[in-house]
């Protein structure tokens, strides 16, 4: 199964966001990150902010940030959200133009093996393994630990950091 740029882009800010944490980013802190055009994540961004998962600030200080019970998405959700087709062949489509359950409309294409195919069954059972995978990962687990994320984002994300005295004089280390 391969995933449109729509749904990768999706993910992408949605990690993005999540590995950010506190305060907003914009759309050109997500673009520079992942080399991905500015005009695709805006198209993006908009459609994460209607499904009310991303929040968009206007304004000279504005930018975006992640609803906080976005980070318990899972993946699968997001990307049933952001697919519009997971019909892996032509008779998954339903009948007479109809849509198959996903949104997409279809034209009818007929297989003449239909009514003794198990080939159907089995991309179908393919099909809902692969989303249960997905429904298993939200997008706040995905974004921990954040810190060699953010470092490759390049986020300038605080890190706490403790510092160990030992006894007996040993030097102090970061833990």
């Amino acid at each position: 199964m391969r995933l449109t740029d729509y749904t990768d882009y999706s993910l992408r800010v949605m990690l993005y966001l999540a590995v950010r944490g506190e305060g907003l980013s914009t759309i050109q802190d997500i673009s520079d990150a992942y080399g991905i055009s500015k005009n695709h994540l805006m198209k993006v961004v908009q459609r994460l902010g209607e499904l009310g998962w991303v929040e968009t600030v206007r304004g000279r200080n504005g930018g975006l940030r992640l609803f906080d019970h976005s980070s318990a998405l899972t993946v699968g959700e997001v990307v049933r959200a952001t697919e519009s087709d997971f019909a892996l062949v032509a008779c998954f489509h339903a009948r007479n133009g109809a849509q198959d359950g996903q949104g997409s409309p279809h034209n009818e294409r007929h297989c003449v093996i239909e009514s003794q195919c198990r080939l159907k069954g089995v991309l179908e059972r393919a099909r809902h393994a692969f989303l249960s995978e997905l429904d298993g990962h939200t997008i706040g687990e995905l974004a921990e630990p954040a810190g060699p994320l953010a470092a490759l984002l390049r986020i300038g994300r605080t890190i706490p950091v403790a510092l160990v005295v030992p006894p007996d004089g040993e030097a102090p280390r970061v833990d």
